[in-house]
């Protein structure tokens, strides 16, 4: 049983540590981000999301929703089309980064 529990807690450490990105390499990719959610992640408008202090997981998975069409924004959609997911990781990683 020990084992088993020691496998688990393991592959749940790996897992959430594989979502770890480069914040620095984040920043360079956040330059497209700016216009609508600010240099450092807080918006310009109401009408956008502050992603500074988002979680990193949640923001790698709004961004991949938004780059594989899972949710479709017609803003959203261009500008996350061409990001890899190591550029997703980074992007989280900075704006996770930012307060």
């Amino acid at each position: 049983m020990k084992a088993l529990f020691f496998a688990l807690l393991t592959s749940l450490l790996c897992a959430s540590s594989a979502v770890a990105g480069d914040a620095a390499a984040g920043k360079v990719l956040s330059a497209r981000c700016s216009a609508c959610h600010g240099a450092t992640g807080i918006s310009v408008s109401p009408l956008w999301p502050n992603l500074a202090g988002q979680k990193e997981q949640y923001l790698v998975k709004q961004i991949k929703a938004f780059r594989d069409g899972v949710r479709k924004d017609p803003t959203m959609a261009p500008m996350v089309a061409g990001l890899t997911d190591e550029d997703v990781a980074n992007l989280a990683a900075y704006f996770s980064s930012q307060k």
